[in-house]
């Protein structure tokens, strides 16, 4: 779940802030710290991006993986389904994998009677690949 093209964009106005910041000073240090900003903003989004993976026989969301035989459903949420499942229909126990920068997802119903947790709601660009991908993998 790497960041959008206009996050990386977004985040490049540390080069001329930080080079307002160091004008008085040298503007070529002011330009070389704006722009090593700019790239450990961007390595750091890269870098920390949570991965939602669909093994063997796991699912990987993250930190966090679930068996298959533990899931009951996966359902693709769309971009205006995904804004109200992330705020008016959010359940206090769903775990959650979001970015901002990334607004359809995917609700894994869990059938776990030893878990609290509900279901999950996972960011991704592609929820109707991730689908078929589970659909394909689970069939005998």
């Amino acid at each position: 779940m790497a960041p959008s093209w206009w996050m990386i964009l977004a985040l490049f106005l540390f080069v001329p802030t930080t080079l307002l910041i160091f004008l008085p000073l040298n503007w070529v240090l002011g330009a070389a710290v704006g722009v090593g900003l700019w790239a450990a903003s961007v390595g750091f989004f890269w870098w920390g991006a949570p991965v939602l993976e669909l093994r063997d026989t796991e699912l990987h969301a993250g930190p966090a993986r679930v068996d298959y035989h533990h899931i009951a459903t996966i359902e693709a949420i769309d971009r205006t389904q995904a804004r109200e499942e992330k705020s008016v229909r959010l359940d206090a126990r769903a775990f959650l994998v979001l970015r901002p920068w990334i607004t359809p997802a995917v609700k894994i119903t869990l059938n776990d009677p030893r878990d609290p947790t509900p279901y999950w709601l996972v960011s991704t660009r592609r929820p109707d690949q991730v689908v078929e991908t589970w659909r394909a993998a689970t069939r005998p």
